[in-house]
């Protein structure tokens, strides 16, 4: 199934078989795609790039398809890399939180900060983080997996030493 270029996000770099890899829904997915391009709301004389996600109903490509600049997608990957760290010694909370400070971490960006906290306006934060904490541990291999990746590329481009 070929990714539309006929439409506002310009396809430039592309995954068109992304269905094959997507995680537990890996042959058996409605994201069909991922694409770097020039982004749908470009204005004239400005362009920016942006990351998209291509779904497909099985009938026609959905409205569900996500698109996102660059560095949203770089601070996702940021928030899921302290995430997976947090999560990996939250054992130690009987909630895998604490209560009283739900602060993780600010990481530095931009001359602010990114604020990384568990989400206690949650009424549910309760059992929503250990159905999260389960989630994250069943998907350990296919994160990590993609973590490994990721790892080395940043070293290949001279980001790690």
């Amino acid at each position: 199934m070929e990714i539309p270029t006929n439409l506002k996000h310009k396809p430039v770099i592309i995954s068109d078989n992304y269905e094959n890899i997507d995680g537990r829904n890996a042959y058996d997915s409605d994201a069909k795609g991922l694409t770097l391009g020039l982004a749908q709301w470009n204005d004239r004389g400005k362009v920016d790039i942006s990351a998209k996600v291509w779904r497909h109903t099985g009938e026609k490509w959905s409205r569900q398809s996500e698109e996102m600049p660059l560095h949203r997608v770089l601070d996702l990957a940021i928030l899921v890399c302290r995430a997976k760290q947090y999560f990996s010694q939250a054992y130690r909370y009987p909630k895998f939180y604490d209560p009283e400070n739900p602060k993780i971490d600010r990481i530095g960006l931009q001359g602010d900060a990114m604020n990384v906290k568990v989400c206690v306006e949650n009424d549910r934060i309760d059992g929503d983080i250990a159905l999260f904490y389960q989630a994250l541990s069943n998907d350990d291999e296919l994160i990590g997996e993609r973590l490994q990746t990721l790892a080395r590329i940043l070293k290949e481009l001279g980001y790690m030493g």
